[in-house]
């Protein structure tokens, strides 16, 4: 059952808002439209603050996903803690091996997305950041078999992260930076 159909927490609802305003709204991924008409993602919250806790949330909203096929795609919100970029790093790699020694890689691949994203090789303040750029750092599981099976009717699904940068550049840093701050206020504002 998708989390949009409960009350979302403050954070949950920020990324929510998120989705729908740059994802859906800028059509970053043009498959994420589908899902949210469908109910089919949750957004879940992880107040963990270590890496340990983290993972244990991470492995739990895993399995729940691998069991339940009504829904796509799971958003882990890490509402308290990683909000340093290196930190978050640190999680994702330890998600990333969580994922292949659960016997998950190929069943699920994980997404990230983080406040403060920075691309190798980019100036931190590029627009194209953006395009991973979250109020709050997130875990983004993703059944495999489905993301192949769209991408397979998808024309040139390699284009995608660079027409992102490019649609990225041409609203500007500014842009992006006045969603995030909206999306956290209104999440707030329904507290």
């Amino acid at each position: 059952m998708s989390t949009q159909n409960k009350t979302l927490t403050p954070a949950c609802e920020a990324v929510r808002q998120w989705v729908e305003r740059v994802v859906i709204g800028l059509n970053f991924c043009p498959f994420a439209h589908r899902e949210v008409e469908r109910q089919a993602i949750v957004y879940r919250e992880c107040a963990a603050g270590d890496i340990a806790g983290a993972l244990e949330d991470l492995a739990d909203a895993a399995q729940q996903l691998v069991a339940d096929d009504s829904t796509e795609t799971t958003l882990l919100v890490l509402s308290n803690g990683f909000d340093e970029f290196d930190d978050y790093l640190a999680l994702l790699d330890y998600a990333d091996v969580y994922l292949h020694k659960g016997g998950l890689e190929g069943t699920l691949q994980i997404a990230s997305f983080h406040p403060r994203y920075q691309f190798a090789g980019t100036a931190l303040d590029a627009a194209s950041n953006y395009t991973n750029r979250a109020p709050y750092p997130v875990l983004h599981l993703l059944r495999e078999a489905s993301l192949a099976r769209v991408l397979k009717r998808y024309p040139n699904p390699e284009s995608i992260p660079e027409n992102n940068c490019e649609e990225a550049e041409k609203q500007g840093a500014a842009y992006f930076e006045a969603i995030l701050a909206e999306c956290h206020a209104r999440s707030k504002a329904k507290e």
